[in-house]
């Protein structure tokens, strides 16, 4: 239980970036609760089968043993990517401009935002990242299989909030939603960076 509680402040680091980004964008479409809900259940899709794919995988190679595993190669090379990553992103800030695919979003249709969901949360290199550390996290831990399926469900919790602010506060989110797309869209390279470092914080963290 220690190490699933652990991984919960990564379900952070799964939606920050475009993920939420691109929930925003798709809460403030044509029609924002079909194309988000299916973009919730691309979400929870990819996550499901990354975490448990990494978990079966991390059981199959190396059969925890009784109490805490030890940290493997993996663990300490993850902080030095991210130390790149951060520099990338830094370097290239000026020429930093949004995917292209970001203009479709406010006339997406239901098929495309589930395919998108699907595809970030299962490609981007933070989130392959987050569900290789989670799922052979709670492998390692000898953490019960579902667990993955309740960090899956957490993500996709999160990713929604757009959405559930449109549920909830109705025309009111039709002027705030806006604003803060137009922001995040602005500041992308900002909002990696804040990722990129919380991210690295966790890592270093349980390291030591």
């Amino acid at each position: 239980m220690s190490r699933f509680l652990a991984a919960l402040p990564l379900v952070v680091v799964m939606i920050a970036g475009p993920q939420i980004v691109s929930a925003v964008l798709l809460a403030t479409s044509e029609r924002a609760k079909v194309v988000s809900a299916a973009y919730l259940v691309g979400v929870g899709t990819a996550t499901s089968l990354a975490v448990l794919g990494f978990y079966a995988l991390a059981r199959a190679i190396d059969p925890p043993e009784a109490g805490e595993a030890e940290n493997g190669a993996l663990d300490y090379a993850i902080p030095v990517v991210l130390v790149v990553l951060a520099g990338r992103v830094y370097l290239r800030r000026e020429v930093s401009e949004p995917p292209g695919w970001m203009g479709k979003l406010q006339q997406a249709n239901p098929a495309f935002a589930l395919g998108l969901g699907f595809l970030l949360f299962l490609l981007m290199p933070t989130d392959v990242i987050t569900t290789f550390t989670v799922g052979s996290a709670l492998a390692r831990a000898d953490e019960p299989w579902w667990d993955s399926l309740v960090f899956a469900g957490l993500t996709v919790l999160a990713a929604g909030i757009p959405l559930w602010v449109v549920l909830v506060f109705g025309r009111r989110a039709e002027v705030t939603l806006p604003r803060i797309r137009e922001w995040m869209t602005s500041n992308s390279w900002i909002i990696s960076e804040i990722v990129i470092a919380f991210f690295l914080v966790v890592s270093v963290a349980s390291l030591v």
